[in-house]
């Protein structure tokens, strides 16, 4: 017989919730105890979301010095660093990431990323698209479209919250844009001015549900004669507003002094400052989008440091890559312990890779033609390497990876068939989540 106590409170018909819970070989209620835990773990399941973190590096990271090493290359393009081995066989990384190196198992690295443009933005990273022939209103990103077609989790935490701090090249501070799916489904950004809109500064919630059912009236009579569809995302941002301001869960999960000390010196403390037209390491924000995915959104963008290496390019990296070797895996590992790893999935890249002729200051130049890609988590098939460069690091020639590959296999492991899903577009055409790319079999095949 087991026994779980609790309050003296009485049913209707007499029965004590104590005596009610009194759980032996017979059961109370029609269930048994193993009846009520599957039960309890079945509910468990349904309340778990898919998600992803999105990692944008600004500037282009360098392929060749961090997971591409071309060791048989001339001295002016082979670079300073040395490869390391990982824990998968056959897989070396730069040096600099030995935490990384422990934790190639969990992780893909693709070497064959093509199709880049030669711009300085976050668009691409976050949307799978090229900015040219968009349709009216724009291409969405990738969490925009799951803030429209999944919607929150829960009322009070925004589906889709984008980190990406302030800086001087605007671009680089993407955290990603609706398109034609409207202001509704736009990040919801804590670094910006709307945090401090977040107090109710002596209003009761009864006011405010009060004041709520007035918009709503007026919301009622404005869709009625709108014809664009702007009322929707404006209905669907009311919506998050007033569960933003009626609970703490948000709040909650952006503070993270919540967390266990030892927990925070892993990941690490970043700094805040900006390096010329960019670049704040904030290493508290793969800490954040951890808490944030746990709270149930649905993606978390940010961007870390700053990579646009035209000069000191090896100075550079030795100051970051060990903080992107720390923060990174501090998030993959506490994904794993937490059995998040199957639900999240994790992205990390920039907008394009580096010459692999190291220039006269010392540095790497833009080169759209290959870069890399890294993924972990999402339940995909993980310890192994994608494509293969040239001996100078400066063409796919295996396996070429499309960005549109790239978010196929992202919406698969999110549960979305890239093959029949669509969106209306603004003049009512169904638009298809990625143009012409199926998931990475590699990955989920």
């Amino acid at each position: 017989m087991l026994t779980i106590y609790g309050n003296q409170n009485r049913f209707c018909d007499g029965i004590t919730r104590r005596n009610f819970l009194k759980v032996g070989t017979l059961g109370l209620g029609g269930l048994t105890l193993p009846q009520l835990l599957r039960a309890e773990n079945a509910s468990s399941k349904r309340n778990r979301h898919k998600s992803v973190i999105m990692i944008f590096l600004p500037g282009g990271p360098s392929h060749q010095d961090m997971v591409d090493l071309k060791m048989d290359a001339p001295s002016e393009i082979r670079g300073e660093f040395k490869p390391i081995s990982t824990n998968v066989a056959g897989l070396q990384i730069c040096e600099h990431l030995p935490k990384m190196a422990k934790l190639m198992d969990k992780m893909t690295v693709i070497r064959s990323m093509v199709g880049a443009e030669d711009n300085h933005y976050a668009f691409q990273c976050l949307s799978g698209r090229h900015k040219k022939n968009s349709p009216p209103g724009g291409w969405p990103c990738l969490g925009s479209v799951l803030s429209k077609l999944e919607g929150p989790v829960d009322q009070s935490v925004p589906p889709f919250v984008g980190l990406s701090p302030a800086m001087g090249h605007t671009p680089w501070s993407d955290a990603g844009t609706p398109g034609f799916l409207g202001v509704g489904h736009a990040p919801f950004k804590p670094n910006g001015a709307g945090m401090g809109d977040m107090v109710l500064n002596g209003m009761s919630l009864d006011r405010l549900s009060d004041r709520k059912q007035l918009l709503s009236s007026f919301d009622r009579f404005r869709r009625d004669v709108d014809s664009t569809g702007l009322m929707e995302g404006l209905d669907s941002f009311n919506e998050q507003a007033f569960g933003m301001l009626t609970s703490s869960k948000l709040l909650e999960a952006l503070d993270i002094q919540k967390e266990d000390a030892r927990t925070r010196d892993r990941y690490g403390k970043g700094d805040p400052k900006n390096r010329d037209d960019g670049g704040p390491k904030l290493m508290e924000h793969f800490l954040v989008a951890r808490r944030l995915v746990e709270a149930g959104a649905r993606c978390v963008t940010l961007a870390f440091s700053r990579w646009d290496h035209h000069g000191d390019n090896f100075g550079a990296l030795r100051q970051d890559l060990p903080l992107l070797d720390q923060g990174l895996s501090a998030l993959i590992s506490d994904l794993h312990e937490r059995g998040l790893d199957k639900d999240v999935s994790v992205v990390i890249w920039g907008e394009f890779g580096r010459t692999p002729k190291i220039n006269k200051d010392g540095g790497r130049d833009h080169w759209p033609r290959v870069s890399f890609a890294m993924l972990s988590g999402g339940g995909m098939k993980h310890g192994q390497v994608i494509g293969a460069t040239d001996r100078l690091g400066g063409e796919a020639v295996e396996r070429p990876v499309q960005f549109g590959e790239v978010f196929a296999t992202l919406y698969h492991s999110l549960g979305l068939d890239v093959a029949k899903v669509t969106m209306p577009d603004l003049s009512g055409r169904p638009q298809f989540l990625v143009d012409g790319c199926q998931p990475m079999k590699e990955l989920v095949g």
